[in-house]
């Protein structure tokens, strides 16, 4: 099995191929994340049924395609006359019942693009697991899908017949950068760290996305052939991205757009005025929607009631920054850009943000992963903190992140914000706990006066790996 991590996912099939019951399992997470891969990887293509869904497909060519993807494999249900997924799936259940496998595994992929407008797919669903396949005891039941949304909405928080029927529920996240390093190994690209960081900033932690590399190319090369290139790769992936999850995906987009603004990001309440909208639950289902996704993060700011939206999808805010006004197709682009402002600007939010999404490997570095922490942010006027790590030990960790491509220099300007930071987070504290600066940087920090003055801890990126 050829599978970069996702070893967590892997027990839990394993857990699933020792069952002795049938199992119903939904898989899903964004776009290009690599779930198809994942299932198809595990059990070596081999299925006693598998079907894809027909993006934006009408009834009749669904029921067509499962016909015909039925009929490979079982010449009998060719004349069958399938004129509804509860004959679908009938059909189905009498080709599993002579199947001789030990475990009989059905994948179906792109679940939401078969449930056409009134087309019953759902209750035929439920119809085909709760009357024939969880009374038996050696079905596998796979669901995937890219619209999370309507897989948590339609499977997961089901009110009719399937509520409650998940055995399993499997989320596949982007890779982290340790696993993004090893992926680029197997495609024999030997980036140095500050590079695949670089690299991630840019695409994520997405396996389609990073498959798309030339590995005889530079990063820059890349980007550049990927993004700015006339008739690039990726020309309209921000479109087709946001297409293939929503309905109505310029609602969507619009929200994103706005969170893009702020890199803290806003409340609800902010965003509606941002929006000129009115208040809502179309627009609550919305947020939560792209939280699903994976595409902005709910957080709170200390001493805050309301809950604060940002955007932490690192390939929307590349398209925002650099390709929502257009290309310029010209072969260096991004090289021209480095260095400009909106380049710097960049760097330094999206580094936060690769800080924020590998905060398992800071608490590691720091010596903490075994102690119960609370983190968050604080944002009043007097001072703002990306990241604070309130720790059971009695410490808390102010965090600092900072993008350079030289070793960074504390200058007496910013040692004077660190120590406000520093007082308004002992005010905010209040108890008896010990603050420590903590600086994590891309190349380290220069040491001079302010450094050995302030700075308990320094890292490198090196430490997200």
């Amino acid at each position: 099995m050829n599978v970069i991590g996702r070893k967590t996912e892997i027990n839990e099939l394993d857990r699933i191929m020792e069952s002795t019951s049938s199992e119903f399992v939904m898989v899903y997470g964004r776009r290009r994340v690599g779930k198809t891969y994942l299932i198809r990887e595990y059990f070596a293509n081999r299925f006693s049924f598998y079907a894809t869904g027909i993006a934006q497909g009408t009834l009749q060519e669904q029921l067509m395609n499962f016909k015909l993807t039925l009929s490979a494999t079982d010449a009998s249900i060719a004349n069958s006359n399938i004129r509804n997924w509860f004959e679908a799936f009938g059909a189905l259940s009498r080709h599993l019942e002579k199947s001789k496998e030990r475990k009989k595994v059905v994948f179906l992929d792109e679940l939401p693009w078969m449930d056409t407008p009134r087309s019953n797919f759902i209750k035929a669903l439920e119809h085909f697991w709760n009357t024939w396949a969880s009374a038996r005891n050696d079905i596998i039941l796979i669901v995937c899908g890219s619209a999370a949304s309507w897989m948590v909405k339609n499977i997961v928080k089901n009110h009719g017949g399937l509520h409650n029927r998940l055995t399993c529920k499997i989320k596949l996240n982007p890779f982290t950068l340790a696993e993004c390093k090893e992926y680029l190994h197997s495609l024999g690209i030997r980036w140095e760290n500050r590079m695949i960081a670089e690299c991630y900033m840019v695409l994520g932690g997405i396996p389609y996305y990073l498959k798309m590399l030339d590995k005889r190319l530079s990063l820059a090369q890349n980007i550049d052939r990927l993004f700015f290139a006339d008739s690039a790769l990726f020309e309209d992936e921000f479109s087709n991205l946001y297409a293939s999850l929503f309905r109505n995906s310029a609602e969507y987009v619009r929200i994103v757009e706005v969170l893009a603004k702020k890199k803290s990001g806003y409340t609800r309440e902010e965003m509606l005025t941002q929006l000129k909208l009115n208040d809502g639950g179309g627009f609550t289902r919305r947020l939560e929607e792209l939280e699903q996704c994976g595409f902005i993060r709910k957080y709170h700011s200390a001493g805050d009631v309301s809950a604060v939206y940002q955007l932490i999808d690192f390939y929307s805010l590349f398209y925002f920054q650099f390709l929502k006004k257009g290309r310029s197709y010209d072969t260096d682009t991004w090289m021209h850009l480095a260095g400009t402002p909106a380049y710097h600007n960049w760097c330094g939010l999206s580094f936060e943000k690769l800080c924020l999404v590998h905060l398992p490997q800071l608490k590691q570095a720091l010596g903490i992963s075994g102690i119960r922490t609370n983190s968050y942010a604080y944002y009043g006027k007097e001072a703002q903190i990306d990241l604070v790590i309130e720790r059971g030990d009695n410490v808390v960790n102010l965090c600092e992140m900072k993008y350079t491509e030289d070793e960074f220099v504390i200058t007496k300007a910013y040692a004077e914000k660190l120590q406000q930071k520093q007082a308004v987070l002992r005010q905010y504290v209040k108890r008896k706990k010990t603050v420590q600066m903590t600086l994590i940087s891309a190349n380290g920090v220069k040491r001079n006066e302010h450094f050995y003055n302030l700075i308990q801890q320094d890292f490198t990126l090196d430490i997200l790996f």
